[in-house]
């Protein structure tokens, strides 16, 4: 079964200021990167389990994949694959409680 990709409200913020920041410098480095990371999230369609678990917190339902330097945190839950979270990859994980719902909020 394909699933479908969907970023809470909170990672569609945090990936729009990602594209929204490499854009001020250089807006076709911005197009490029969107492109690449929304291809290498669709591949989670079909393997939702491709990504990592969190090395941080592997007792958590969550996963990653990482489009350097961006770490995209993810949980699949029934029919959709919710991106939950977009950190630079410099940043320390906190409590993934802030994350987001994945209950059913759609954006992106």
């Amino acid at each position: 079964m394909t699933l479908r990709v969907r970023f809470t409200p909170a990672a569609d913020a945090e990936l729009l200021a990602v594209i929204t920041s490499i854009g001020a410098d250089s807006p076709s480095a911005a197009v490029a990167f969107r492109d690449k990371a929304l291809h290498a999230l669709s591949r989670l369609r079909d393997f939702p389990d491709s990504g990592r678990t969190l090395p941080e917190y592997p007792a958590l339902p969550f996963r990653e994949v990482i489009v350097a330097p961006y770490r995209y945190f993810y949980q699949a839950k029934v029919d959709t694959v919710w991106i939950v979270a977009v950190w630079h990859g410099a940043r320390l994980v906190d409590s993934p409680g802030g994350w987001g719902s994945v209950n059913g909020t759609e954006s992106g």
